[in-house]
């Protein structure tokens, strides 16, 4: 059971986070406007008779009490005042941490991107192999397919614009024939895309196998163009949901390049991926710590980075208990967890990263799926992440000046 203590320290610390993440702003009227650290929304933080008040529903259910909420600890310890003994007023700001971009490689990168796209593309393309030929008509190579369907995606253009991409692609000796727009349709359907696809995925990132060893994992959904009926009894009438699928990937820390994916059901659970992803990254990676959120924390999971030679940082709910039951790993990172909890957090806090992987995908290739099948939905969404990776590793050829060689794995041919 969780003390009041340990839960007024668990709001100082979040309201630490805010601080140092978030911008709090200082409203003309009074009051401080703090950012949920959910992201969704804002509450607003004033001082009434010198005593903080906020609007969010953890203050109203704790505020009588004389207990600050987490909004309430970050305006306070961004603006934190001090009297001195001759009555000046000493004020302590917590500065946000900022880091400079490169702004030189970055304008570089977003210059040459579409035709360095198409450069890399094709050669991460060169190690599918064709299906073999069996009887009737030949079908289009199935590299030349992932590769339009790639340069799709990326183009986020309808499938009769593309068309003009597709030809330019051909004029450069990228494809053999331009296809139709509704063959490139057709192969997204094809369920024998998809573990071609996730393996692309792992060679593209290989690049930066040098670079990465810290990995954050989690999921995030797509929405679909399909509903789901259901029938609501309250009000007596039929109504539709928008189906969405759920992404689940594990990203390096510094560059936000994906190592694996695996696309799910709506509500399947995150644990159940976990170990595959992890599986899959560190047969190319050397993983140092692995950070993911408490929807991850389980002993089988703790354990299995453990075995890899990794540090998991996954913070335990709170009706958790220290009790090891097979565990030794579990045990001590529960202790880690609750006795070193700031120097446990600073590692945690990498998984912030995972969020902006889902961030930068979203952005740039949207957030909704355009196909209307399951299967070409996955493929679809799996060609969002790989578009993704060879989006980064155009931009670490500028910052980071690495060398952009696929390795020779030959994939698919079955």
């Amino acid at each position: 059971m969780q003390t009041q203590t340990e839960a007024n320290e668990i709001r100082k610390q979040r309201g630490k986070e805010i601080a140092q993440t978030c911008r709090i702003m200082k409203r003309e009227k009074g009051g401080y406007v703090v950012p949920s650290q959910s992201g969704h929304g804002v509450y607003l933080v004033q001082y009434i008779d010198y005593k903080p008040v906020c609007e969010c529903p953890d203050f109203e259910k704790c505020g009588c009490l004389g207990i600050k909420c987490k909004h309430i600890w970050a305006v306070e310890l961004t603006i934190n005042k001090q009297e001195n003994a001759d009555g000046s007023m000493t004020i302590t700001k917590t500065a946000k941490i900022t880091y400079s971009q490169d702004w030189s490689a970055y304008n570089k990168a977003q210059k040459n991107e579409k035709a360095l796209f198409m450069d890399l593309l094709f050669d991460l393309c060169g190690s599918v192999e064709n299906p073999l030929y069996d009887f009737g008509r030949p079908t289009l190579p199935l590299a030349d397919m992932i590769f339009c369907s790639v340069f799709k995606v990326y183009s986020t253009f309808s499938g009769r614009r593309f068309t003009t991409d597709m030809r330019t692609a051909k004029e450069k000796n990228y494809i053999d024939k331009v296809p139709c727009y509704n063959s490139v349709f057709n192969y997204f359907q094809k369920e024998e895309l998809t573990p071609v696809l996730k393996k692309l995925i792992e060679i593209s990132a290989l690049p930066l196998k040098s670079v990465e060893d810290k990995f954050a994992i989690d999921s995030s959904g797509f929405s679909t163009r399909r509903y789901a009926r259901w029938f609501d009894f309250k009000y007596g009438k039929e109504k539709d949901v928008r189906i969405w699928l759920k992404a689940h990937l594990v990203c390096g820390t510094q560059t936000n390049i994906v190592t694996s994916a695996e696309i799910t059901e709506a509500y399947s659970h995150d644990t159940k991926e976990f170990p595959s992803l992890v599986n899959a990254t560190s047969r190319n990676f050397n993983i140092k710590e692995v950070s993911a959120d408490k929807a991850y924390s389980s002993r089988e999971n703790i354990e299995l980075v453990d075995s890899i030679g990794a540090t998991s940082f996954i913070p335990f709910k709170s009706n958790t208990s220290g009790k090891q039951r097979g565990s030794v790993m579990w045990k001590k990172m529960y202790h880690y967890f609750m006795f070193q909890r700031e120097e446990f957090l600073q590692h945690y806090h990498k998984r912030s990263n995972v969020e902006t992987t889902f961030h930068m995908i979203k952005s740039k290739f949207g957030t909704q799926l355009r196909s209307k099948t399951k299967t070409a939905e996955i493929n679809e969404t799996l060609c969002k992440i790989l578009a993704h990776n060879i989006c980064v590793i155009i931009q670490e050829m500028f910052e980071l000046g690495i060398e952009t060689i696929f390795y020779a794995q030959k994939v698919g041919g079955d």
